[in-house]
This record gives structure tokens, C-alpha cells and sequence, in this order.
């Protein structure tokens, strides 16, 4: 039984299970997953109290990222935007598939793809057309080839009925398998690798293609970093003003209703897995055009931790950009903080980000739901 009740925190939802009930609470100020957060780092400075290190200082290397006092300060903030780049860009591009409840898990795969697209379009233009023409060819393959990969997975979900989550994951491996392929196969037509090395390298061609950067003094603000904040602001525009984001968000609440209501709903899950691929492509052609190589570790993970970024946000493209600000700190900061404490690995983020997820969406539980008794006459004893 469900049904709606005011209460001194506002307005709930009723929903009797049994002897007990499930209450949600829709306060507009909830302190849960900001305690969350903190409680993920006492634990993580407990961890480090057992391996000897003194976690304020850590978390002091670690937030700081090592600028304070550091004369070249500028140029740790220019690889933090390398990391924090390709990481919202993917969280917000996957925010756009999990709004509509289109469990797109496959933007590891994705990147790699659109990785490998860009990649060649630069290998292959780069002597015979000017930088700028090479650089939106390479977007455009990238944002390509990243979309067709996604939109595999749609087409199958909306024609056959497939899992989308195992359909995303396993394309995962065969994009990254495919990627390993390329780095260790020495053959003439493999055009991706450096042929002056004796051993498989893939080929380095940064010196020939590279985004632009603004210099401002010393920093250099590389122009993908506009781009990404400009392409942030679209895509908010997209959801909440036009009609693809009204679609989206009514195929997200129900899918029985976008049909009954007329909606195409195939061709709205075709269209948006494709353009929620399609930015992911761009996010790895950004990281192209960054860092001139490819590498079988080129991703960071990026696809995977866009899921947490993501989920952490709520899909607020807002947030995103916030959250992605913060892992980001922490996925840099711990790699520069384990220059200073050796005993600690750079993997440490890692766990960091697993523990804060795992606490916001408890919290985010029991922020929402109360479990309370239920009196005889269905009546609903609780204080909320």
C-alpha cells in the first residue's frame, strides 16, 4: 500500500510492507552524505594510521596536490586538468544513457574505441593536412566511432531484448583486448606503432598534433578544458529545456507511459545511447589530442570511475562537474602524494572513491527511506 503523507519534514511517501513501512523523506537539506563523505575519509585515515603514515599530512599532500609552496605549481595543475577532462566529460556523456535507465557500463570500451579512431585519423593526416583540420577529424572519428560501439548495444536491447549491463561490460574487454592487440602486434600494416623501436611501443605523435593551449604567464589552459565546461552547459540546456531531454526524462520514469503518450521510444533510446557514446568518443579524442600517444593504460579507468562520478552526482550535470573535481583531486593528489610517502600506493584513491561510494549510497538509503512499525488500522507510527 502507498499513499502520500505531510510531515514535519515534508512531504513523504507511505509504503507499507508487511508489519513494517518504508517512509521516503524529501528534506531539503540532508547533512547524510556529507557525513558519508567523512566517514570514508576517517577510514581511509585509520588505514593509514596502520601503515604508519600520519593521515593529516597525507590528505594534506593529497588535497593540495603538492602546490603549496611548489614554484612550478602550474604545471601540477596543468596534469590535473589532463585527468579531470576526459573524467567529467565520460561521467556527464553516462549521465545522459542512466537518466533514461539505459545501464550503459560500457564506457571503458567506448573510450578505447574512440581512442583508436582519433589516434589513427592523427597518424595518418598529420603530415598531409593542416594541425587544426587534423584536430576535429579526430573528433569527429573519435565522437564516430565511440557512437556506432554504443549504439550496438542499443540496437540489440531495443530489437532483442538483450541485458544491456552484460552487453555493455563484455564489450568492454573486447575493446580493450583489441587495444592490446595493436600494442604488441609488429606487422606492416600496423601503422599505430613506432617502427624505430625495436620492441612493440606505440607511436608518439604529440610533437605533430596537440590541442592549443592559452597561456596565462607560465599556465598553459589547454582548450579542451573550455570546450568540455562549454559542452557541460549544452547538455544541461539539452535535458531540462529542450524536447530530446523532456523524452529522456519520461522514458527514465516509465517507459509504459513515453509509449502510451506517443513517444518513439526505440528510436529515444537508439538516439540518446548514441549521443551519450558520441561524447565519450570526444572525451577520448580530447585525451588524444592531449597526451599524443596511446598506451594500454591510456584510460585511467576513466570509464568505470564515470559510473561513480555519475551515481555520486545523482545525474546532475551540475554536480558532475563538482564530483569529477574531487576524484579528480584525489586520483592526482594520491600519485603526487606517494612521491613524499613511499609506503603508500597511488591505488589508495582508488579504495578512497570505492568507500565514499559505497557510504553516500548507504546513506543516500537511509536519507530517503525510514523504517518505521505500522499500528493496527494501517496508521504509521514514526517520527518523520
Amino acid at each position: 500500500m502507498m499513499r502520500a503523507e505531510e510531515g514535519g519534514r515534508g512531504k513523504r511517501l507511505v509504503i507499507k510492507i508487511g508489519s513494517s513501512t518504508l517512509t521516503t523523506s524529501e528534506s531539503k537539506i540532508d547533512y547524510g552524505y556529507l557525513a558519508a563523505v567523512a566517514a570514508a575519509l576517517v577510514l581511509g585515515g585509520l588505514l593509514l594510521l596502520v601503515m604508519g603514515v600520519d593521515p593529516i599530512a597525507y590528505y594534506q599532500r593529497m588535497f593540495t596536490m603538492g602546490m603549496v609552496g611548489n614554484k612550478i605549481a602550474y604545471k601540477t595543475f596543468e596534469n590535473y586538468l589532463k585527468v579531470f577532462v576526459p573524467l567529467v566529460l565520460t561521467s556527464v556523456a553516462l549521465s545522459l544513457a542512466f537518466k533514461m535507465r539505459f545501464w550503459n557500463i560500457g564506457g571503458e570500451g567506448q573510450f578505447i574505441l574512440g581512442a583508436v579512431a582519433a589516434a589513427a585519423v592523427a597518424l595518418k593526416l598529420k603530415d598531409s593536412l593542416p594541425q587544426g583540420v587534423v584536430l576535429i577529424l579526430m573528433c569527429l572519428a573519435g565522437m564516430a566511432a565511440a557512437g556506432v560501439y554504443g549504439a550496438l548495444a542499443a540496437v540489440l536491447k531495443v530489437k532483442f531484448g538483450t541485458n544491456e549491463t552484460l552487453m555493455t561490460l563484455m564489450l568492454n574487454y573486447v575493446a580493450l583486448y583489441f587495444l592490446i592487440f595493436l600494442g604488441e602486434t609488429q606487422a606492416e600494416w600496423n601503422f599505430f606503432l613506432d617502427t624505430s623501436s625495436a620492441r612493440p611501443v606505440f607511436f608518439n605523435f604529440g610533437k605533430e598534433v596537440a590541442f592549443p593551449r592559452i597561456m596565462i604567464g607560465k599556465f598553459g589552459l589547454n582548450v579542451c578544458v573550455l570546450l568540455t565546461l562549454l559542452i557541460g552547459v549544452l547538455v544541461y540546456c539539452y535535458l531540462k529545456y529542450s524536447k530530446h531531454g523532456y523524452e529522456i526524462a519520461v522514458v527514465g520514469d516509465s517507459a509504459g507511459t513515453a509509449h502510451y503518450a506517443g513517444m518513439k521510444v526505440n528510436a529515444i533510446v537508439l538516439r540518446t545511447v548514441f549521443l551519450s557514446a558520441c561524447l565519450i568518443g570526444l572525451a577520448a579524442a580530447f585525451k588524444v589530442g592531449t597526451v599524443g600517444i596511446l598506451s594500454t593504460s591510456f584510460t585511467d579507468d576513466v570509464g568505470w570511475t564515470g559510473v561513480i562520478v555519475a551515481w555520486l552526482a545523482q545525474l546532475n550535470t551540475g554536480i558532475i562537474f563538482v564530483v569529477s573535481a574531487l576524484i579528480s583531486m584525489l586520483q592526482h593528489g594520491s600519485t603526487v602524494a606517494t612521491a613524499t610517502f613511499a609506503q603508500v600506493d597511488s591505488s589508495f584513491a582508488d579504495m578512497l572513491q570505492g568507500a565514499i561510494l559505497f557510504l553516500v549510497l548507504a546513506a543516500d538509503f537511509f536519507i530517503r527511506f525510514q523504517v518505521v512499525r505500522a499500528q493496527k488500522g494501517g496508521s504509521v507510527n514514526g517520527n518523520g
